[in-house]
């Protein structure tokens, strides 16, 4: 939220108007409660362009304040579930001084019968009552995810657009690999010079015949392509550094100072987890998904694992990152802690996946608290100038 929001506040008898969002490309379904009806009143808004909808609806909520009598300094709240969307609804109405929540879907409490009913009407409803709650403090009814700011969540595509490129990078030269060994081609794929052989008509089939023409013309056509996106993630890797926000950039340099972490995974720490502020480090752990989950009723007590919540991306970086600090920080006590853990397991690589879990939670908490209070984690040593 805005600072000027978060030092807004409001008495017990200041009058809500809680707004819910459900959108959709076509359509987006829009509920109105004020708390003194029985049923929210409920509307669709379907203009076709982004900015003419979102007229719509701060045109609804004027006209049910207007409606409903309600006084000039009614707090107006509105929500909608995390999407396709992202987060340009929230800034927009936020620039209009309008309270507005993002909400996690998978925290919307649901009913449990094996069919049940579902719209689009009937899920607005739901958030906006869910939404009053959560206002009077239910705060089980539902999470709200914090917004990054415009700078933070471009910044991401960094990245993002980096590890996509490398992926399609890949593809190609699978699929052009994959195509080739159907005519017994086992010649080595050497990308800088696979082009120029085809061209020429140098690569053959098994039996030393000339490749297919179609099948020829789609390899070159394959070689364009590969050539485009290599292209494009040397250009990105040109300017990319240079491109990190200037706070991301210093937490990208304080992390790469530790042995064991390279510039790459300090970037993706920095852009994609550490713009966040954090209070604790439960908070750390739940960002990341990487905290149990029992299941304690009764006579049953299973684990059921780790929650697997919030970004995967980040979750998977920071399992990578574990294995490679147990190399290159043997003497650290996360490592020695692993050691201690996987002792007397043998061959039992299962052991080992479960424990490399907890040493990427507990990294990743200590690698907040040497980002926060600079205070280097146990045993840990920095790289040498």
């Amino acid at each position: 939220m805005p600072k000027d929001h978060a030092k807004t506040t409001y008495s017990n008898t200041t009058p809500v108007l809680a707004v819910s969002l459900e959108l959709a490309a076509a359509k987006w379904k829009v509920a109105l409660h004020d708390g003194q009806r029985e049923k929210p009143a409920v509307h669709t808004v379907a203009q076709p362009q982004a900015a003419a909808r979102l007229q719509e609806v701060l045109s609804l909520i004027a006209a049910h304040k207007e409606k409903w009598s309600l006084p000039a300094d009614t707090r107006i709240v509105v929500s909608y579930e995390a999407g396709q969307d992202a987060f340009w609804i929230c800034r927009a109405l936020q620039t209009r001084h309008i309270e507005c929540y993002v909400v996690d879907p998978a925290s919307i409490p649901v009913e449990r019968h094996q069919r049940r009913a579902k719209t689009d009407r009937l899920d607005v409803i739901k958030l906006v009552i869910n939404l009053r709650a959560w206002l009077r403090g239910e705060r089980d009814r539902m999470h709200v995810i914090h917004v990054p700011s415009s700078e933070d969540e471009a910044s991401r595509h960094l990245m993002r657009e980096r590890g996509q490129l490398q992926k399609e990078v890949l593809q190609h030269r699978d699929r052009m690999r994959k195509l080739l060994a159907t005519l017994g081609c086992w010649d080595a794929l050497d990308h800088r010079t696979f082009a120029n052989r085809l061209a020429s008509d140098e690569v053959k089939c098994h039996d030393g015949a000339p490749l297919p023409a179609e099948m020829r013309e789609r390899l070159l056509r394959e070689c364009e392509r590969l050539a485009l996106v290599e292209q494009q993630l040397a250009a990105l890797e040109n300017t990319r550094q240079t491109n990190v926000p200037a706070l991301a950039r210093q937490r990208r340099d304080a992390l790469a100072r530790l042995k064991g972490i390279g510039e790459v995974g300090a970037s993706r720490l920095a852009l994609e987890l550490f713009w966040r502020e954090f209070n604790n480090h439960r908070q750390v752990g739940a960002c990341v998904g990487l905290v149990p989950q029992p299941y304690d009723s009764g006579e049953s007590q299973v684990d059921q694992g780790i929650s697997n919540q919030g970004n995967r991306r980040v979750r998977a970086l920071l399992i990578e990152m574990a294995w490679t600090w147990l190399r290159y920080q043997p003497g650290s006590a996360l490592a020695k802690w692993f050691d201690q853990r996987t002792q007397g397991t043998g061959p039992n690589r299962r052991a080992r996946r479960i424990a490399i879990v907890a040493v990427a939670r507990r990294l990743a908490i200590a690698l907040w608290r040497y980002l926060k209070d600079g205070v280097i984690p146990e045993g840990a040593h920095l790289k040498s100038a």
